[in-house]
């Protein structure tokens, strides 16, 4: 929920914020460079792109980080993936709006691919946490299931997604509101929000490691 709110706030606060463009939703990036390039602007279109350029780079980072040799050097991939987002969103906060849009962007998006490759599984299910098209899917498909075949696992998936669904929207909805009142600082509620989930779980983890333990 954590990230998935973080997710929505994001979007929210480039989208208003940054020259109506899109740090997440890369699919929302290519219909509005599609759209700008079929009218003749093609400057307004060419302000997606390095966004989505950045987005991409992000992907090829994490992969790279999960060859072998990376595995060796960063062990702890999650943890680091948070921490980098934290960094990142923490010194956007300091970038004044006379900044270029492209810049806070590109710093964005580029966090924005490495959370949403980095954290893929909601329990047993696969899920996004930085765009909301695949999880309301999910969460009418697994609320179908349950209410046709009363399958107990759906029900208990559909109840999952939507309460993911609904905590991008309010992700978005603070994002806004928060950009509109507090600027570029508004950034830091995220990055907040981030922290508390790498607090979460750190000690999960510690959690998880204690009960593998044997007794003593």
């Amino acid at each position: 929920m954590l990230l998935t709110l973080v997710g929505g706030g994001l979007d929210a606060y480039t989208f208003i914020g940054r020259n109506g463009v899109f740090a997440n939703a890369q699919s929302g990036n290519i219909v509005l460079m599609g759209v700008a390039a079929a009218q003749g602007y093609w400057r307004q279109a060419l302000n997606h792109l390095p966004s989505i350029i950045a987005f991409v780079v992000g992907i090829i980072v994490v992969e790279s980080l999960r060859r072998p040799k990376a595995v060796a050097l960063v062990r702890r991939p999650v943890r680091a993936a948070l921490g980098l987002e934290i960094a990142v969103l923490a010194v956007v906060g300091f970038i004044p709006r006379t900044a270029p849009d492209i810049l806070v962007t590109v710093m964005i998006a580029f966090t924005a691919s490495v959370q949403v490759s980095t954290f893929r599984t909601l329990v047993d299910t696969k899920y996004i946490t930085t765009m909301t098209t695949g999880n309301l899917r999910s969460a009418a498909r697994n609320a179908y299931l349950a209410l046709i075949d009363h399958d107990t696992a759906a029900a208990r998936r559909a109840r999952q997604f939507g309460v993911i669904v609904l905590a991008f929207a309010l992700g978005a909805l603070g994002g806004a509101r928060l950009t509109a009142t507090e600027g570029p600082h508004a950034v830091w509620v995220g990055a907040a929000l981030l922290l508390a989930g790498l607090v979460l779980f750190v000690h999960d983890e510690h959690t998880a490691a204690g009960k593998r333990s044997p007794c003593r």
